[in-house]
């Protein structure tokens, strides 16, 4: 193979002017002839061993030129590529320029990776939210830790807000019974707003054994639309209320739900546990912000494809998530009523911002001569693995080491960035001024200034703020965002 040319062409594609020699050709030939021969019959030879100038003096010389040049071109394109230190974004358009007994040429014309001209990337300045855990925040997960390990009790009074109970209606519009609006033995939590406004409250006050009528509207926006705005009464009869018993919080409870012996050892793991997720959102927000100011200040030319890779990318995940919940991607949208051109363009934005987030990463790191290490390498490969609960081997199976390597140029770059970044404390919020003070400040503003006596001396203080250390990062392949805090207890009720 030999490179003749190269050519830079406008929206980030270059031309490839490549040559397939002779020994090439003659090569792919041979392989042609292998691939089609049991193909072609020939007079005098049983199917598949006609000899290749047999078949060629019958068929003519060109019978097997288009196969040996499908088979010629990919390692050819691929070396020149290699030669040209571009990095391809898509697939090529090639056009043939020539062919005889000697070889080809040929011009591919590919969109590439763009050029990256590098802003700030050291130095710079952000905020860094504060982390604290306060004795509220642990609280309120050992409440949901309660409410998790509760269970419900049959009580002989009437229903509170709160209470459980167990309940027969059926629904009438105009008198008629309509579809979906009976049930038997229904257990519905008073105040937990499953059913439509103004159900569970006239419940409220009922005791088991009592029957009554349920004065209801559905709302407008009801997803039925026959009962959509309409008046609705439902003839409800109480079986039984319930109430929920939490289980004492003490250290017997502690050691029924964790690991740890004492009460006190539960609320120190809580407060760790909550601490170390604000922590990482923290340093997510920090790590965005930061990587927000390298990519504002770098200069890139972005082909299209890319960010239609992207978000063909971004799809394709979202597509799985849904799989996941048992829909397809085409079903959601048919239930939000909207299309695939509507919803490519709603995540366009993001595309770009996490194709231009990678592209300023990678800069940075060739830059920075950031290369993983083998080391590296196994390292993020057993983090992954204790992370799923995979074995090693089976990780590499489907993460390529070269993929694995492109995650970590990204990874260690954004390290860097934080390393050389100063970290500014938050800035304090300003109390809001009352309205007299407001007045009082009106007020001053309209009196003259008083004369100084003397000139106050201007000082400096040197600031200084050291960047956090880097922890370990999952992906740099996209900007972060702060994930929202979750909490994973639900709330499970069970009968004694």
């Amino acid at each position: 193979m030999k490179l003749k040319s190269t050519e830079k062409l406008e929206n980030g594609k270059v031309c490839l002017e490549i040559q397939v020699e002779k020994p090439e050709f003659d090569d792919a030939m041979q392989k042609a002839y292998l691939k089609n021969k049991a193909k072609i019959s020939v007079p005098g030879f049983r199917k598949g061993k006609a000899p290749r100038a047999m078949i060629e003096r019958m068929y003519g010389k060109g019978v097997f030129t288009e196969d040996a040049i499908n088979i010629a071109y990919p390692d050819a394109f691929e070396a020149a590529v290699k030669e040209s230190g571009y990095e391809p974004v898509d697939y090529p358009e090639v056009e043939l320029v020539d062919i005889n007994e000697d070889g080809f040429t040929m011009k591919a014309t590919v969109s590439v990776k763009p050029e990256v001209k590098l802003g700030k990337y050291k130095g710079i300045e952000a905020a860094k939210p504060a982390v604290s855990v306060t004795k509220k925040d642990v609280d309120a997960e050992l409440k949901l830790m309660l409410e998790k390990n509760s269970r419900l009790i049959t009580v002989d009074r009437a229903a509170k807000d709160g209470d459980t109970v167990v309940i027969d209606f059926e629904g009438f519009v105009d008198g008629v019974a309509f579809e979906g609006g009976k049930s038997e033995n229904h257990s519905l939590k008073l105040g937990s707003n499953q059913f439509i406004p103004g159900f569970e409250d006239q419940l409220v006050g009922k005791s088991a054994g009592e029957e009554c009528d349920v004065n209801v509207t559905f709302p407008k926006e009801y997803h039925a639309d026959d009962l959509s705005g309409k008046d609705a009464v439902f003839k409800v009869k109480v079986h039984e209320v319930k109430e929920t018993e939490l289980p004492a919080l003490d250290d017997e409870f502690a050691k029924d739900v964790s690991e740890f012996e004492t009460l006190d050892e539960l609320k120190k793991s809580i407060e760790k546990k909550i601490r170390e997720s604000r922590e990482k959102v923290a340093n997510d927000t920090f790590d965005d912000v930061i990587l927000k100011e390298v990519v504002k200040g770098m200069k890139v030319d972005i082909p299209e494809v890319m960010i239609d890779n992207q978000l063909d990318q971004i799809c394709s995940d979202f597509g799985q998530r849904l799989q996941m919940q048992g829909i397809t991607l085409e079903q959601y949208l048919e239930m939000m009523q909207s299309n695939m051109d509507d919803f490519r363009k709603n995540f366009r934005e993001q595309a770009e911002a996490q194709v231009k987030s990678r592209l300023a990463l990678e800069a940075v790191s060739k830059a920075e001569g950031l290369e993983p290490t083998d080391e590296d390498v196994d390292a993020e490969y057993k983090k992954l693995s204790e992370q799923y609960g995979m074995e090693e081997e089976r990780i590499r199976g489907f993460l390529p080491v070269e993929a694995m390597k492109s995650d970590l140029y990204t990874i260690k770059a954004l390290a860097f960035i934080r390393d050389n970044a100063v970290v500014k404390a938050p800035a304090k919020k300003t109390a809001a001024k009352k309205p007299a003070e407001k007045a009082d400040a009106a007020e001053a503003e309209k009196k003259p200034a008083a004369k100084k006596t003397s000139t106050a001396k201007k000082t400096t203080t040197a600031k200084t703020a050291s960047a956090d250390k880097p922890k370990t990062t999952k992906s740099a392949t996209a900007a972060k965002k702060p994930a929202a805090k979750k909490s994973t207890a639900k709330k499970a009720e069970s009968e004694e």
